[in-house]
């Protein structure tokens, strides 16, 4: 059987509190909205959500060990709009071996990623 697209959650103690960080630092299209969860489209077939972590299947850790990364072309115009925005643990642009790319938290620290594959080889197996 084949899979026909991915949401990928996070969870929160307070989703009001994030959402303007998803909705309007981020910029997510909001899909759909389950009161104790809100559903984005990242790009294309590629979803987000945020859930109430007092209510949802999983609850809010303190600490996080998940990585959200969005792949985009513009990494430097994201990054001037997340240091705009003036997001937590902002890094610089780095180049490693396969992408350009930098970090951020969101409002409770889970950790983002903008990157780009400089390879095109790389690049065209996504």
């Amino acid at each position: 059987m084949q899979a026909d697209y991915t949401i990928t959650f996070f969870y929160y103690p307070d989703i009001a509190a994030v959402v303007p960080f998803y909705e309007g630092a981020l910029g997510f299209e909001l899909v759909l909205d389950q009161g104790m969860a809100r559903i984005y489209r990242i790009a294309g077939r590629g979803y987000f959500g945020i859930v109430d972590g007092t209510r949802g299947h999983l609850r809010h850790q303190p600490r996080n060990a998940v990585l959200l990364t969005i792949v985009a072309e513009e990494v430097a115009g994201w990054h001037a709009r997340m240091q705009a925005a003036g997001v937590a643990a902002l890094t610089p642009i780095q180049r490693g071996t396969y992408c350009e790319h930098f970090f951020f938290e969101d409002p409770a620290g889970y950790a983002i990623e903008v990157q780009r594959f400089h390879d095109p080889k790389v690049a065209a197996l996504f």
